[in-house]
């Protein structure tokens, strides 16, 4: 999404409205949530499901289909960012973060698709800090800007459009990772970056589900290794040098997998199909080291992870 806009630094009380709808531990029934997705409860055999517990603040969102294994070690915070409104996601779920309060980063945001996202709503607010959840030396609070960088959405305010709410959510800085723009962004002579590419594919399937249909997503750079960031902003700021989406479609038909997955460079790349970059979950989880998914009943995940049919994407 384009970056070249101007804007204010954000006040108090915009970061106070902005924030009504985070927090740390969910209520309700959150194994799936959302409108179009099953109900039921998550498969007691299920060895490698997400468990509410202290250690995250007994959160049942984590439980959600969208959601993968949450990191084990560290100082990792999941922050679920949540709407005044129910009546696109029966638990107020807009998206989720995973933030690496050590690296001071975030490692993934997850989130729904479905038919009841799409409205009329864009680019409604300034980007702004979650001064909510993180404390002062959980975040780096001199980058509202990335120098040389676009602030690139990770859930895209494209993909949240059916209300101001969910929309000016995704603005908040937990959401964003430095993108180049050729890889984030768009210019006027029709070049479009690989990972906007990715967006709207993703988004014309979204577009495309039946009313009971829901699309899971998990999204995000890559922070975990030194081989894999291309250099820290100002000795900071961790700039990733790979961007990866996990996607998991539910229809009538049952649950269809793939992931995609690109090195950001500084080049528009427009010679270079989707389909190049597309690749399996389980391939996915290899490069990662991210168990994504994870909710689902064992013998369902173990299939569609490692079976990645394109002719069932059309675009690829």
């Amino acid at each position: 999404m384009k970056q070249y806009y101007k804007y204010a630094l954000r006040c108090a009380a915009m970061a106070v409205l902005m924030l009504s709808a985070l927090t740390f531990s969910a209520c309700g029934d959150d194994e799936e949530g959302g409108n179009g997705s099953q109900n039921g409860q998550v498969d007691k055999k299920n060895k490698n499901a997400n468990v509410p517990s202290a250690a995250n603040g007994y959160n049942k969102a984590i439980q959600r289909r969208e959601f993968p294994a949450l990191k084990q070690g560290g100082k990792q915070k999941v922050l679920v960012y949540r709407m005044k409104s129910t009546a696109y996601d029966k638990d107020g779920v807009n998206f989720a973060v995973e933030w690496d309060c050590n690296k001071r980063s975030q490692r993934w945001t997850c989130y729904q698709m479905h038919r009841g996202y799409s409205g009329k709503y864009s680019r409604v607010s300034n980007f702004y800090f979650d001064t909510t959840n993180l404390t002062a030396d959980e975040y780096y609070d001199e980058f509202n800007y990335f120098p040389g960088y676009d602030r690139g959405h990770i859930c895209p305010s494209g993909d949240r459009t059916a209300s101001e709410e969910m929309n000016a959510q995704t603005f908040v800085m937990t959401n964003m990772q430095p993108q180049y723009h050729q890889f984030n962004g768009y210019d006027d002579s029709g070049n479009s970056g690989l990972w906007v590419r990715m967006e709207t594919l993703l988004r014309k399937w979204a577009d495309k589900l039946s009313v009971t249909d829901t699309i899971f997503v998990c999204k995000g750079g890559t922070i975990d290794s030194e081989a894999n960031i291309i250099t820290r902003i100002n000795g900071k700021l961790i700039v990733p040098k790979y961007f990866y989406m996990a996607i998991l479609r539910k229809s009538s038909f049952g649950y269809a997998g793939m992931a995609f997955w690109s090195d950001q460079t500084k080049s528009w790349r427009m010679n270079e199909t989707l389909r190049s970059h597309a690749i399996s979950i389980s391939e996915l989880e290899k490069r990662t080291g991210i168990d994504f998914f994870c909710n689902l009943p064992d013998d369902v995940e173990a299939q569609v992870e490692k079976t990645f049919n394109p002719s069932v994407w059309s675009g690829l």
